[in-house]
């Protein structure tokens, strides 16, 4: 894929990077901020996505909905995410918009409206969602909340990042104030627009409405390293939604950052693992030995290329009642071992490369994700370009190197979470 990548700094510390693309009938900007669930204080789980919630109650300059009806007013969409390692915020609207969606994204990055009311609002909003996403849903947070505290053992690895009722009701104010002069510094932030847009003319608008935004401390990175568990851990977990048993079994991943060749053909394993009928565990575990249901493989705990080190592989499989858990799990080493000792043919290879290389060209296909895609790999990595190179990286690794993966998730400590359908304790509130 061409594409040109230009970059920018701001005196303030912004971070810049512009992608024309003529062809384009719209224009999209993101705001990728480097904080996410494993930078929350302790004692705050689930700050991070709040805070998220926040950013869209209004600022200094605008009452609260006035961002919802500018973008809609434009015939544009908008939203946010919260990850791993960073938070997001971008809209895609007509290209005659772009100024508007400069100012809006510099707006509330300038002065969010931190108020004890929409504080009080936007905690029970994210305690909504979590009884509607986690809590009275069928394997709720499986395997993404439930599986790192049994493979990690730090808080910022292991801790709920969605949050616990008892704690996002006891942050105040000035946990908003400090969490947002922290880690909303215009240093700590990378602005990403991609549409049919001239680099000066744009550069100069993003000066004009960024440019102005006094720059504060950039807070330093942490390493959220951990040493790889030296023997499987297990944990079982009653879900009373559930309506039959499942299993995640999680590994580490290679640090993309310095072996991302290894992190690649992790990625290429949960496919030859898991996408399709002809994946590796489709075929054993679904229709030769009838053991689970369902059955998938992530190279990712939320995508892949997501997250910085350490990141988490993942095997998931919904099994009927009278399966035992073990039989599953050595299925599945089953296999792993196979693939160790007997790397996939190149044709095998080439099938699961040509199902990522259409679903990538397919993704980057719309704005919206190709900007985003861009702006998290150029905050995470430093790297832009990998968006750009994923296709041509896959195609040439070998199958050697997926073997060695396979092998890999042999040999070093993991996860195994087990959901067993029944009663649970929810995390309610007095309310």
């Amino acid at each position: 894929m061409s594409i040109e990548l230009h970059r920018a700094t701001l005196a303030n510390g912004l971070r810049v990077l512009l992608v024309p693309d003529p062809a384009t009938p719209v224009v999209g900007v993101a705001v990728h901020v480097d904080v996410g669930f494993r930078s929350e204080p302790e004692g705050r789980t689930g700050f991070a996505h709040l805070f998220e919630h926040l950013m869209f109650q209004g600022s200094e300059s605008l009452e609260k909905l006035a961002h919802f009806r500018h973008v809609q007013g434009s015939g544009g969409v908008f939203n946010g995410s919260t990850h791993q390692d960073y938070t997001d915020y971008f809209e895609v609207l007509p290209a005659a918009a772009l100024e508007r969606a400069l100012f809006l994204e510099a707006d509330r990055l300038r002065a969010p409206k931190l108020t004890q009311e929409n504080l009080a609002n936007q905690i029970d909003v994210v305690k909504e969602e979590i009884r509607l996403n986690v809590l009275n849903r069928p394997y709720g947070g499986f395997p993404w909340i439930l599986l790192p505290p049994v493979l990690y053992d730090t808080f910022p690895n292991a801790h709920n990042g969605y949050g616990d009722f008892s704690e996002l009701e006891q942050a105040g104010l000035d946990d908003a104030a400090a969490f947002f002069d922290t880690y909303y510094a215009p240093g700590n932030a990378q602005l990403t627009v991609a549409g049919p847009i001239d680099v000066d003319t744009t550069m100069a608008l993003v000066e004009k409405h960024f440019g102005d935004i006094p720059a504060r401390p950039t807070p330093a990175r942490p390493s959220f390293f951990e040493p790889v568990p030296g023997a499987e851990r297990r944990q079982a977990v009653p879900d009373a939604h559930a309506p039959l048993p499942a299993l995640a079994m999680g590994f580490r991943m290679p640090d993309p950052a310095t072996d991302l060749d290894g992190y690649l053909a992790h990625v290429l394993l949960a496919s030859v693992l898991g996408d399709g009928e002809a994946a590796r565990l489709q075929r054993r575990l679904v229709h030769a030995d009838g053991l689970v249901t369902d059955v998938s493989a992530s190279a990712g705990l939320m995508g892949s290329l997501d997250a910085r080190d350490p990141d988490t592989f993942t095997v998931t499989a919904v099994h009927p009642a009278a399966v035992e858990p073990d039989k599953v799990v050595g299925a599945v080493d089953e296999e792993l071992e196979k693939l160790a000792a007997t790397p996939p043919s190149t044709d095998e290879l080439a099938r699961q490369v040509a199902r990522w290389s259409a679903s990538l060209h397919q993704e980057n296909d719309r704005v919206m994700y190709r900007m985003l895609g861009l702006g998290a790999r150029e905050l995470l990595y430093g790297r832009a370009e990998i968006t750009l190179e994923l296709t041509d990286r896959l195609a040439v690794l070998t199958p050697a190197q997926v073997a060695a993966a396979a092998g890999a998730l042999r040999g070093a400590g993991r996860g195994v979470l087990l959901v067993e359908p029944g009663a649970q304790d929810t995390q309610e509130d007095d309310a």
